[in-house]
């Protein structure tokens, strides 16, 4: 029996880089507000520039318990927010769009702990469904009719 999906398969990666959730970027100047806080969050800068180059996909991911690199182990605490914790930014795309990526952003990246994976994209489409119904109704055959036996 056909399925009325089909699933396309692709080669991309992963680019997973961690950090502490107060780390910021450099001041830009750009209003007060900017200036008081000290800078954009680093993360948020990361998660721009994706998209600006057009990866694929990229995401903040907090933690609640960890450490990375020679840090301290962290924890996260219900009352005060601790900008010690750790958090990781996943970017996807191709490899070699990965590797542009760090290398054209090495100065927000560099001194992090950054790691590649090699994943698949599965792309789920009901592309070519009339082409597939159209042949399961070529195929299939006609009922046969009984005659009645008592005539």
């Amino acid at each position: 029996m056909a399925h009325r999906h089909q699933v396309d398969i692709r080669e991309v990666g992963q680019v997973c880089i961690y950090m502490m959730q107060g780390e910021r970027s450099k001041k830009t100047g750009k209003g007060l507000k900017h200036w008081l806080s000290g800078g954009t969050p680093l993360y948020r800068e990361i998660i721009k520039a994706a998209k600006q180059d057009g990866l694929m996909n990229a995401t903040a991911h907090h933690t609640h318990f960890g450490f990375s690199g020679n840090n301290l182990v962290q924890s996260g605490d219900l009352e005060m927010p601790n900008p010690s914790l750790n958090l990781y930014v996943e970017l996807v795309g191709p490899r070699d769009e990965l590797e542009l990526f760090c290398r054209k952003h090495g100065s927000l990246l560099k001194d992090k702990v950054v790691l590649y994976k090699h994943i698949e994209h599965w792309e789920i489409s009901a592309r070519r469904l009339h082409a597939i119904e159209a042949s399961e109704a070529e195929y299939t055959e006609p009922e046969t009719v009984l005659e009645d036996e008592s005539e």
